[in-house]
């Protein structure tokens, strides 16, 4: 495996403690009564997120943001896999969106302003040099 699929696989897996981060204190916080039900509008006062704390809430949208980041990682990853094109720099991009999506949790979760948003600077532009690195 390249390094680059064995750090797709490692973000794929931060995905699952993400959600495990965010999924805990949701039921805690809202009850599984709501957590588990088919959440439709008229069942509900308001959206399951805005009835968490802002926490919570935050864990929920650095999930989301990392299902949006991890879909252009991969497509660079499958590129660069699929190519033959492994290179020193693409394997550390690959680490460095890593580093920056592990990074991005806390940050978010604890409003590092504005951290967060370099953090995520990162790890975008991470991908963007392996997409770059792939038509080289």
């Amino acid at each position: 495996m390249t390094p680059e699929l064995t750090t797709l696989t490692l973000a794929a897996l931060l995905q699952v403690i993400q959600f495990i981060l965010m999924a805990i204190p949701a039921n805690l916080e809202l009850g599984t009564a709501k957590t588990l039900s088919p959440r439709d509008p008229g069942r509900l006062d308001k959206p399951l997120m805005d009835q968490m704390s802002p926490r919570t809430s935050r864990l929920y949208r650095a999930l989301n943001n990392h299902f949006e980041a991890l879909i252009l990682f991969s497509i660079a990853v499958m590129v660069i896999t699929v190519t033959d094109q492994s290179t020193f720099v693409t394997q550390w991009a690959a680490y460095l969106y890593l580093l920056a999506r592990v990074l991005y949790v806390p940050a978010y979760a604890f409003g590092w302003v504005p951290w967060r948003s370099l953090i995520w600077f990162v790890g975008m532009a991470s991908t963007v040099v392996i997409l770059a690195a792939a038509l080289i």
